[in-house]
């Protein structure tokens, strides 16, 4: 077994369509044009809106849920991302917020502790990554965003249909949480609401499938004052556990095999609390909360790209153009990287009316190749060793154990992981 050690600190149900720009339908009110709207209020929606609204975009960022706390969210803060909050004028405002510092990430492979990855050594301010509760993260973007007069926030209000003439989107039609429905129309509508977009459906933009291996589960469980300071990540050839500190209680994240939920129900919950305590740096009797199924929430694991991020009036950013593998936590990181090249390309294009598909043809063509190079590092990742002797591999994938028996490539793992491999700087 091998383990990683890490430092830590729905709404309406409605059917996609797409609708021919038409007047306004009795009940329905008709907002003012935006140059903008973005649909997903999360690290991507929220950056590109910030950014936008920075350059003197009219931008509205419209987002189903009332507020984002939500427990599926990754908390990782990478130092390219630091970097922005610091061109930004913010870092040191938003390193005030509750976090937690990981200058590097070890593995326990064989017995030995050994470094997978450097930061230390990166051109950032901040060599390291930071860990923090994604609502924190969001709610200071908010924030900072609201300073703006051409940015606006819309909580509690879900997209029902896209509004289209002549093969244009032209915006979207939406509903607030009291039903009311809204005709919003913008210069460009962008999709950047998560793995499960209803933007990319809507526009019925190809999705390419890479494949995922694995699932997870998502549970709470107390934490107590004797607990572990430092949380960790055990991993074996078939399981692992991720333990999330989120202060009074633990989040914990159970892998299990792709489409293997149905085994573990009919096993019994008795049987998962025996396995979750085979892997934990906690005392069996600990998982005694665990008592219904209620309790257990399943995360269907993805892995895509899309083929064309873009059609005239529309694009996606984010996990709505290409969901990331949860494997360096890398995810948070390409979506604020995506906004930024984004906000340069297309700011000027839209306050200036000029918006064509050439600047949307752009942003997938600076931001493909990061995409496509991270998710093969990914899938090299969790590639599994060979069968040896004819029975099934255990440990660590060999790429894991080559940079674990090297001094050279945890630098140039922190470097992928903590920069990526084409990172932005702000120019709106």
């Amino acid at each position: 077994m091998w383990i990683v050690h890490i430092r830590l600190g729905k709404g309406w149900s409605v059917r996609p369509t797409i609708v021919e720009l038409q007047a306004a339908e009795p009940g329905t009110k008709a907002m003012p044009k935006q140059s903008c709207i973005i649909v997903g209020a999360g690290p991507a929606g929220l950056m590109l809106g910030l950014l936008l609204a920075r350059a003197g975009v009219e931008a509205t960022v419209i987002e189903k849920h009332e507020d984002f706390l939500r427990d599926f969210r990754g908390d990782t803060i990478h130092p390219s991302t630091l970097d922005a909050m610091d061109q930004l004028g913010f870092l040191d405002e938003f390193l005030a917020l509750p976090h937690q510092k990981a200058p590097t990430l070890h593995a326990e492979i064989g017995g030995r502790l050994a470094t997978i990855a450097d930061f230390t050594r990166l051109p950032t301010r901040c060599k390291y990554i930071a860990f923090m509760p994604q609502w924190d993260f969001l709610d200071f973007l908010a924030g900072k965003a609201a300073a703006f007069p051409g940015f606006h926030l819309e909580r509690g209000c879900e997209v029902t249909s896209l509004m289209e003439r002549n093969g244009v989107v032209t915006g979207v039609k939406a509903r607030s949480a009291d039903g009311r429905e809204r005709n919003l129309e913008a210069s460009l509508v962008v999709g950047a609401d998560g793995r499960d977009s209803i933007v990319r459906k809507l526009a019925n933009l190809e999705i390419e499938d890479l494949g995922s291996s694995v699932d997870v589960l998502w549970m709470k469980l107390s934490r107590q004052g004797d607990d572990p300071v430092q949380p960790m990540s055990r991993a074996g050839p078939s399981q692992g556990l991720v333990m999330i500190d989120r202060g009074d209680f633990w989040q914990l994240g159970y892998v299990i095999a792709k489409g293997g939920f149905g085994q573990v129900r009919q096993e019994g919950i008795a049987a998962l609390r025996s396995k979750l305590a085979s892997v934990a740096p906690l005392p069996a009797d600990r998982f005694d909360e665990l008592i219904t199924w209620e309790q257990v929430h399943l995360l269907k694991v993805q892995m895509d790209r899309l083929r064309q991020w873009w059609r005239p009036g529309v694009l996606c950013i984010g996990d709505a153009a290409h969901a990331m593998s949860p494997i360096g936590g890398v995810g948070v990181n390409l979506a604020v990287q995506d906004a930024i090249a984004a906000a340069n390309i297309l700011a000027a294009p839209l306050n200036e009316g000029r918006l064509a598909n050439d600047h949307l043809r752009a942003v997938q063509t600076r931001r493909s190749f990061p995409t496509k190079a991270t998710q093969k590092v990914q899938l090299m990742m969790r590639r599994k060793r060979k069968p040896q002797g004819g029975k099934p591999s255990s440990g660590p994938p060999a790429f894991m154990r080559l940079i674990a028996r090297s001094r050279i490539l945890p630098h140039l793992t922190g470097r992928l992981i903590g920069i990526g491999f084409r990172p932005e700087s702000i120019r709106s």
